[in-house]
């Protein structure tokens, strides 16, 4: 049995961000990579927006309502969603700016910037970036009632830490407080807020039109609605609430839209964030663990990936790229089972349509 389409709203267009030629048209049929891409998703009961990337192409595809009780479409141009944890490798760039400017290394211990917090005189930046720390804190997403500034949710963060046993540094344990304490490390260094820093150093040299912090959603845009599928569709209705975004500055309180996610992801080794060789540094740090994950993503081989989700919500996001941008997904859902392995199946089905052989499941 098969999902009923409520509504589909699909653009297609080139995105002339590496700065490589192309033509007006795409290189492959646009038509039937939508069918796909639509009737996979609606074979997993999911609705979302995505962008698919096809030979340095990249073609928005969205599927049902993002907003389903103002109808309005998963593509509309009103419509923002949580980045989720795929804000990290954007909290990771900004520390690899501030390394190449000459303010830290990886190796710097972060007992310079918090010398209260248990442990800091043996953890490095770099072990926050590969959350190789041994740092731990439970109920990092759960509400807590009440809206935090930056220096709030941070101080938070390091008292949470100083009240538990926290592990030795050296083995990967994946925790939203390695980089919520990357944010407050942006925010000592250069003076200035966190949201500051993204838009001076992530937003305007990109020119993102569509990526805000939840509180700065303009009038007449709005962030999405989650929603999971239980006999019918578009039920268990939720949404990113101020108080819990504003517990995860750094980790996961931006949103935005697929096509603004990939001209980040394309920032990172064009010039307008990290050059090239700045990507390879953030990507490949020494703290590095065996799977891989080093600076907000998994890097193997040739392919870079990072999956999220928020907890109480149905939202859940998969970035699965190739390293020279050229080919890949970056999947957005705001219906799903909650599963992650469900949602990378949906993701996987599709960038094996886009190039066989090339990706990974996980």
């Amino acid at each position: 049995m098969k999902a009923a389409v409520s509504l589909i709203v699909v653009s297609s267009f080139p995105v002339d961000i590496a700065a490589t030629s192309q033509t007006a048209h795409a290189a492959y049929n646009q038509t039937e990579m939508r069918s796909f891409v639509r009737k996979t998703i609606a074979n997993y009961y999911a609705r979302g927006t995505t962008v698919i990337v096809k030979d340095g192409h990249a073609q928005q595809i969205s599927y049902g309502y993002g907003y389903y009780g103002r109808r309005l479409g998963a593509g509309n141009r009103k419509v923002v969603y949580p980045v989720c944890s795929l804000q990290k490798v954007i909290t990771a760039a900004i520390i690899t700016q501030l390394i190449y400017e000459g303010k830290f290394n990886q190796d710097t211990k972060i007992s310079d910037w918090y010398p209260n917090l248990k442990g800091s005189s043996n953890i490095t930046v770099g072990n926050l970036m590969t959350h190789t720390s041994g740092l731990k804190a439970a109920n990092t997403e759960v509400n807590r009632g009440r809206i935090y500034s930056e220096d709030a949710a941070i101080n938070w963060v390091v008292n949470k830490l100083n009240s538990s046993n926290q592990n030795q540094p050296g083995k990967f344990l994946y925790n939203n407080t390695n980089y919520i304490l990357l944010a407050g490390i942006i925010r000592k260094v250069t003076g200035q807020s966190y949201k500051q820093n993204v838009q001076s150093r992530i937003i305007n040299p990109l020119g993102l039109k569509r990526t805000y912090f939840l509180e700065d959603i303009p009038a007449g845009m709005t962030d999405g609605i989650s929603y999971t599928w239980n006999i019918k569709n578009y039920q268990w209705a939720q949404y990113v609430k101020k108080q819990q975004a504003s517990q995860l500055v750094g980790a996961g309180n931006l949103f935005s839209t697929p096509m603004d996610y990939y001209k980040i992801q394309c920032g990172l080794t064009n010039g307008k964030i990290l050059n090239k060789a700045e990507y390879n540094y953030m990507t490949h740090l020494s703290a590095t663990s065996p799977n891989g994950y080093s600076g907000g993503l998994y890097i193997n081989g040739n392919l870079k990936s990072a999956y999220g989700n928020l907890y109480n919500t149905h939202f859940g996001n998969w970035v699965q790229m190739t390293s020279d941008n050229k080919n890949g997904l970056i999947m957005f859902l705001n219906q799903t089972q909650n599963d992650e392995d469900r949602n990378k199946a949906i993701g996987y089905q599709i960038l094996n349509h886009i190039q066989p052989n090339t990706f990974s499941a996980k």
